[in-house]
């Protein structure tokens, strides 16, 4: 069976010990892998998730020590939501409160309560009640009760100047629907629990985003599989004119690359093989994972990344 929806959010931040603190132990996440950025490996790659570290509860990092700040803008990925049960946003508020996280207060959108916020680098965050959220299983190794635990992603705040050529990829690609409009923004949903949510405000006459730290990178969409992406390839180049890239191998999932019409950096990433190819399941993000081309310089790089203990 076919599951859209979002895979995973990258996005960058500054020094790598931080980036790991905030998510681990103030957010709670598990740290599901820790590998190197392919393209630059004298660079972490973190992904953070549920406890399964199952599609749709992922954000991962570029953590660069010495990055300079982002700006949010057109073409840009305005907000990541985590989903949590509907009763937790109280802890949650209490919490930052008592853990120092710059946070704003409840509100209401779509009819549903969400309380935004950030991170020490600036990423734009949000939690949103979900009803019946608690009876989803949650990573729950630190000090967050298991009911207020986060459950994994709600979805993304897409900025761009005009929605309706993003809205008509998500709908004829990624197999997400219309479900809501409230004045400049349009809420698409697709069938999947974790990730299934994607915002499009539409805004003209703003700057245009910057990416530097506390920016999202890119938004990768769930394909099952080489077929389903290579069918999700074909639908964008047919009917939208949009070429992706080759597909890249990231060890745990294999990706294409392309900007949709707003001009942000979107990605296809297949479920399979997961994060569990290289290490078993109670052992996920424990040791520094490296693909093949690099392990014979896994000396070298090691040297050079910064600690993280």
């Amino acid at each position: 069976m076919r599951h859209h929806g979002i895979h995973h959010v990258t996005a960058i931040a500054g020094p790598a010990r931080r980036n790991l603190d905030f998510y681990t132990r103030v957010l709670g996440l598990r740290l599901v892998k820790k590998t190197v950025n392919f393209d630059d490996p004298g660079t972490y790659h973190l992904y953070f998730g549920d406890s399964l570290g199952q599609p749709g509860s992922i954000l991962t990092f570029f953590p660069w020590e010495h990055v300079a700040p982002g700006r949010n803008g057109i073409g840009s990925t305005q907000e990541t939501a985590f989903r949590v049960p509907e009763g937790a946003l109280g802890y949650w508020a209490h919490r930052f409160i008592e853990q120092g996280v710059e946070h704003g207060t409840v509100e209401k959108r779509f009819g549903q309560s969400v309380l935004t916020f950030k991170d020490p680098h600036g990423t734009s965050l949000a939690l949103v009640g979900i009803p019946g959220a608690d009876s989803e299983a949650a990573w729950a190794a630190g000090d967050i009760p298991a009911e207020h635990a986060i459950r994994g992603l709600e979805g993304v705040t897409l900025l761009v100047e005009n929605g309706e050529l993003t809205g008509a990829i998500l709908t004829d690609v990624f197999g997400f629907r219309e479900t809501a409009r409230d004045g400049s923004l349009v809420r698409y949903k697709s069938d999947a629990v974790m990730g299934s949510t994607v915002v499009i405000r539409s805004a003209g006459g703003f700057l245009p985003g910057r990416m530097g730290g506390g920016s999202v990178h890119h938004v990768a969409f769930r394909a099952s599989d080489d077929a389903d992406q290579a069918e999700m390839v074909r639908k964008l180049a047919e009917n939208h004119g949009l070429h992706p890239t080759e597909q890249k191998d990231r060890n745990y999932f294999r990706s294409v690359y392309f900007r949709e019409p707003g001009g942000i950096l979107f990605e296809i990433a297949t479920d399979e093989p997961g994060f569990a190819a290289d290490e078993a399941q109670d052992q996920l993000g424990a040791e520094l994972k490296l693909p093949a081309f690099l392990e014979p310089r896994r000396r070298e790089i090691e040297a050079h990344l910064p600690e993280l203990a």
